[in-house]
């Protein structure tokens, strides 16, 4: 067997607790038990064995109405070790709350909280909720586990119309993080057995919290996916539209008419930490950058940050602290896209572009004195100046499809490095093409840095009359996930050396992440079933040589997470959830007390893609209702819940 079996005497019931997870590891070996002065014991046979290897079945894809509005798996893992031998356990989906529960006895999950910690409510005077749990930080403090959730927007009131649509209501509320107190059973279940909202008040509340990851010292790096407060008047009449009404919201809701929201002191890196005693401390990161973070993943120096920039026209970026376990202080860079090839989801060298240095206080000091994007910045347009080019302006494209003519003014080289990040990106010469940057993973092992990219079109495809044109490769509206060799040795545009050993020197597609545009099938996907589409959540397992992938797809019916194999290239489905729905929540724990876990959540379910068929649609509908019930207006409470959860089942690793 490779390593022997040893005995070793435990009271029954320490014993059983410490060999559940392990028990069909250990069925090959007789539990010996007896009786010794009267002391029940057991002789315990450890089993040493290395893991080698775990694979995954594949779950398939709904092929029926009902199966279609379930959240499940039936996919099952082999572990295999260093003796050749393997062992099967089957993954269980299980659910730790709902957003409607009130797991406090007081208020729903996803409640939404003013800056004074009152709930809020909405038009018709019922709670607003949001249906749309993103990241989740399972965290082990002293002895105690925590769990961070992010909730991204409201998209669905009570009565049953889209949020973003009702008459004198707002495109975006201000949103929320909980905090809930979690117990692992013997069994690995999860239960929460208490949960609160976190305050942000000290830092202003927080805007569309989307993905997150975990710091290396043990607390959860959460994001602001600032789509409305980004846009500025140097922007299209649309983005300005949407900046007033999400100014709007924060000031009248949040802030309760008491204080107008400063647009800068929102698209930052947020952090909290967590206490022994379950309060918390939060942290917004003014001096990372500022744009539509959708992640930022610390890699393994603790000091070099890689962004997930979520938008149309955005950058890839990079900060690389000073200082290791220290985000205080330091420097912030741009990639630079040079084409190697535009088919298979396209490759390209990259450099990079030194943005600036600053610290936290400095940026801080800044959005608290009312820093403008006039004082930044002029902008024109040729309409008002033929001659803006000999004036020194420079036609870019970030954020969005229209060109701006904007001139940075003299001295504010270091705010407009770290509050408008995209477009002195773009002046200075970096890449601003790339569309919907999502999540980010790291190999370690391999030093390769992951990012997803949802659609490959728009500004990552040829463009006419384009500002810049540095990416031209095939559009694939399925999207893709790009792997990023990093390494050290690396300078800047300056010839200056960068402080990090892991710079993305080389990017391209894995040939199993990339997606497969299709016409659309009698369900209404517009991408192939079996091949990943619209890659959104990342997460990497370092034991499992593991690369999980979640979905937010408008190109399939419904939504999965996957498992890429590095190692072997092999892609296995290993959930589907609830149609209309997207996979967020993406945690990968190893090994938690002798379990592992994926914790994984689902959001938004009943959100249709436009290729459905309208008659699957309704009867969609039709049994949603009948199948989880409506509340008071006929609303269907498939639309209003959404689960946080995780895939249980496997030992520790």
């Amino acid at each position: 067997m490779g390593v022997k079996p040893f005995l070793t005497p435990i009271y029954l019931r320490s014993t059983m607790t410490i060999l559940r997870p392990f028990l069909p590891r250990l069925s090959r070996h007789s539990l010996v038990c007896g009786a010794v002065s009267g002391v029940f014991l057991c002789a315990m046979p450890l089993y040493a064995a290395e893991v080698t290897g775990i694979e995954f079945t594949a779950t398939p894809a709904p092929t029926n109405d009902v199966e279609m509005l379930r959240t499940y798996t039936s996919s099952i893992a082999t572990v295999h070790y260093a003796d050749k031998s393997s062992q099967k356990f089957p993954l269980t989906y299980n659910a730790i709350f709902k957003t409607t529960d009130k797991v406090d006895k007081k208020n729903e999950a996803a409640r939404l909280y003013d800056v004074d910690g009152q709930p809020l409510v909405d038009l018709n005077g019922d709670p607003v909720v949001a249906e749309t749990p993103d990241s989740n930080s399972l965290l082990k403090v002293g002895e105690k586990l925590f769990l961070v959730t992010h909730f991204e927007y409201d998209r669905i009131l009570a009565h049953g119309e889209e949020a973003a649509k009702a008459k004198d209501w707002y495109t975006r509320m201000p949103m929320s993080m909980t905090l809930t107190n979690i117990e692992q059973k013997d069994d690995g279940k999860l239960l929460a057995v208490d949960q609160r909202p976190i305050d942000f008040s000290s830092v202003g509340g927080i805007w569309i919290p989307c993905a997150g990851s975990q710091t290396p010292w043990n607390t959860h790096l959460g994001t602001e996916e600032d789509y409305d407060l980004y846009f500025t008047k140097a922007s299209d009449a649309k983005n300005q539209k949407l900046t007033s009404e999400g100014l709007r919201a924060m000031s009248e809701v949040y802030f309760k008419g008491k204080e107008k929201a400063n647009p800068y002191a929102y698209g930052q890196l947020t952090e909290v930490e967590i206490k022994a005693d379950g309060t918390t401390k939060v942290t917004k990161h003014y001096n990372l950058g500022r744009a539509t973070w959708e992640m930022g993943k610390i890699m393994p120096d603790g000091k070099t940050i890689y962004f997930g920039d979520d938008g149309d026209h955005v950058a890839l970026f990079m900060f690389v602290a000073d200082k290791e376990n220290d985000l205080s202080a330091g420097s912030l860079y741009a990639a630079r896209w040079t084409q190697v090839s535009g088919e298979n989801g396209g490759s390209g060298n990259l450099s990079w572009i030194k943005l600036g240095h600053s610290e936290h206080d400095s940026i801080k000091k800044l959005i608290d004195d009312k820093i403008t994007f006039e004082d930044m910045f002029a902008y024109t347009t040729p309409e008002e100046n033929a001659n803006w080019e000999k004036d020194g302006f420079k036609r870019v494209r970030v954020g969005h499809s229209e060109d701006e003519y904007i001139k940075l003014k003299e001295g504010q080289e270091v705010p407009a490095a770290f509050l408008e990040s995209r477009r002195y990106a773009a002046i200075l010469g970096a890449t601003t093409e790339f569309n919907k940057m999502e999540g980010i993973a790291v190999d370690s092992r391999d030093k390769k840095v992951y990012v997803a990219i949802s659609y490959l079109e728009k500004g990552m495809n040829k463009e006419k009359d384009a500002a810049a044109d540095h990416i031209q490769i095939d559009k694939v509206k399925a999207g893709a996930t790009f792997a990023i060799n990093a390494k050290g040795g690396q300078k800047d545009q300056n010839g200056e050396s960068i402080e990090s050993e892991w710079v993305g020197v080389f990017m391209d597609v894995p040939p199993a992440l990339l997606g497969e545009d299709i016409a659309a099938d009698a369900l209404g996907n517009t991408a192939a079933v079996d091949k990943i589409a619209n890659t959104d959540n990342l997460f990497f397992s370092e034991k499992m040589r593991t690369l999980f992938i979640g979905e937010d797809s408008g190109t399939h019916v419904n939504n999965f997470l996957w498992a890429y194999n590095v190692d072997t290239g092999k892609l296995a489905r290993l959930l589907t959830v609830a149609s209309g729905a997207e996979s967020t929540g993406l945690q990968v724990l190893d090994n938690l007390n002798g379990y592992a876990y994926v914790m994984t959540n689902y959001q938004h379910a009943g959100e249709w893609i436009k290729s459905m068929p309208e008659e699957e649609k309704e009867r969609l509908i039709e049994l949603a209702k009948k199948e989880y019930g409506v509340n008071k207006y006929g609303t269907p409470r498939y639309y209003l819940d959404a689960n946080v959860g995780y895939l249980g089942g496997m030992p520790g690793f």
